[in-house]
């Protein structure tokens, strides 16, 4: 199926939450069978640098002519080249980093609460999207909260603070929701601090030393084990795809 057959309209698509969007992309293209249906032929792409300074071109949020804007990161879906596809064309201006990661790896380890598009105060920097934050897989078996009862804890805020004799509890709150509660309490009581509920920043954090330095075989292996895949700088992410799909 081509991208003339594409309805745009049936994808979900919330304005700065890039991350989700394409979270929900991955899912949906193995659902209406335009990507295997377990997304093995997608990678979600995470695209930022040391200085969370990295441009992109043909974007709505811009303000210009020829859409350029300067994202602190952004998130891209790739589907592995078919015969008789084109590579995608890539600007050069600014150093960027790509970290790529197998669509069914980051389906079931991705997590975000959204705590990064909120202000000091609390606030929505943009409004999120319809549906719940997005919890990895991992979380249903090491997060014992349960929503249900006791909404004793909840504060006005979308906050609650649990007494360590009260972890066990089943929590009565809407996402989203922040927990505050020390290491040791949550490590006695099983709760999850391995990043089920928010680990973007592992995701978009990027430093040139990290990079892989040539691409090899075990370059394409690792990207199909790795939790956060492998980052590849932008002059090689071309030839990574080229290298997948030979």
């Amino acid at each position: 199926m081509t991208t003339s057959h594409l309805d745009i309209s049936q994808f979900d698509h919330t304005p700065f939450y890039c991350e989700e969007n394409v979270y929900m992309l991955c899912k949906k293209l193995g659902m209406i069978g335009m990507a295997d249906a377990d997304g093995s032929d997608l990678f979600a792409v995470f695209v930022s640098n040391e200085k969370k300074q990295v441009p992109l071109w043909n974007q709505k949020a811009s303000k210009r002519a020829d859409g350029i804007i300067l994202w602190d990161y952004h998130v891209i879906c790739i589907q592995k080249k078919k015969e008789g596809s084109s590579p995608p064309q890539l600007f050069s201006d600014y150093q960027r980093f790509f970290r790529i990661v197998h669509a069914p790896t980051f389906l079931q380890s991705f997590a975000s609460d959204r705590r990064h598009m909120k202000n000091s105060d609390g606030n929505w920097i943009a409004p999120p999207p319809t549906h719940d934050p997005i919890v990895a897989d991992n979380a249903k078996h090491t997060f014992p909260l349960r929503y249900g009862c006791a909404s004793q804890f909840c504060s006005s805020a979308g906050q609650f603070v649990i007494p360590a004799q009260s972890l066990a509890c089943y929590i009565n709150c809407s996402w989203p929701f922040s927990l505050k509660f020390s290491s040791a309490n949550a490590n006695n009581h099983g709760l999850a601090l391995d990043g089920s509920l928010y680990n973007l920043d592992e995701y978009i954090r990027m430093n040139a030393v990290d990079a892989v330095t040539q691409l090899q075989d075990d370059t394409i292996s690792a990207v199909f084990t790795l939790k956060y895949g492998v980052l590849v700088s932008e002059s090689q992410l071309e030839d990574f795809f080229s290298l997948l799909s030979g």
